[in-house]
């Protein structure tokens, strides 16, 4: 795309200089925070880039357009963009829900800057795009504060939002911008990547929770399927937010699927 803002993304870089670069994306209604417990683990190898969703964390929602016409394509875009500023030309990548179907997308489309794929509780096509529209009429409407009564049991275990990290996605959801939101739902009604998946040729890894109710298992299995060599893990006791309520369980597998790929690129 060419009519990249100036302004791209909000985002973080943690780990060695030297590391090999690694890109990390963020569910729906989070910040880059999401990926804090993985952070300390992969920063030990890789040089880490985290971004927010436009309207969410530091990203402003003029980023996507808010007439209903946003795309995963167009939030791919402004990764790659990242990646030029870093002069990073290729990069493994790992991403939960929206922030895995931006990987898969750059897997399919852009395979030449892609080394390793990680995608976390997604899917190829995140259900009927009419509910995403009314999600995001709702949200314009009332604000993110009308989906934080049913993200306990969504994004992980009713008891774990009394903690700590639960309590600071929560909150996170509260003060994203409606607008950024809104848009993001709308990129997911449009996205279906599912005749695209057996294209994908980069080494990845798909994760699932089993008590995932937003991403069920059965995307991920379709995924693992349809991507030529894919390995698949299922999480137990794990939602949505698998990562950060069984880090666990996954962390060390995406240590050994990312690996240490040989530096900057």
């Amino acid at each position: 795309m060419t009519d990249l803002p100036r302004q791209g993304l909000h985002h973080r870089l943690d780990g060695r200089t030297d590391g090999a670069p690694l890109v990390l994306g963020p569910s729906l209604g989070t910040s880059l925070a999401v990926w804090d417990p993985q952070v300390p683990y992969l920063a030990a190898v890789h040089r880490v880039l985290r971004w927010d969703l436009p309207g969410h964390g530091g990203s402003p929602s003029a980023l996507l357009p808010g007439d209903g016409s946003a795309t995963v394509a167009r939030l791919a875009a402004l990764v790659l963009q990242l990646a030029d500023a870093q002069g990073w030309e290729r990069f493994a990548y790992a991403g939960v829900s929206i922030g895995g179907a931006v990987g898969l997308h750059l897997a399919a489309h852009h395979p030449e800057r892609i080394r390793s794929l990680a995608v976390v509780c997604s899917s190829a096509r995140f259900g009927d795009p009419e509910a995403w529209r009314e999600r995001a009429a709702l949200v314009r409407e009332q604000g993110t504060e009308a989906m934080a009564a049913s993200r306990p049991g969504t994004w992980f275990a009713p008891p774990f939002a009394r903690t700590p990290r639960g309590k600071a996605l929560l909150g996170d959801l509260r003060a994203a911008d409606r607008e950024g939101y809104a848009a993001c739902c709308d990129a997911l009604a449009a996205f279906d990547l599912r005749a695209a998946l057996p294209s994908v040729t980069v080494p990845t890894l798909v994760v699932a929770g089993r008590n995932d109710p937003a991403t069920p298992p059965e995307h991920a299995r379709a995924i693992a399927a349809a991507v030529p060599g894919a390995s698949l893990l299922e999480v137990a006791g794990a939602a949505h937010l698998a990562h950060v309520e069984r880090p666990e369980a996954i962390t060390p597998v995406l240590l050994a699927h990312l690996g240490d790929t040989g530096g900057r690129t």
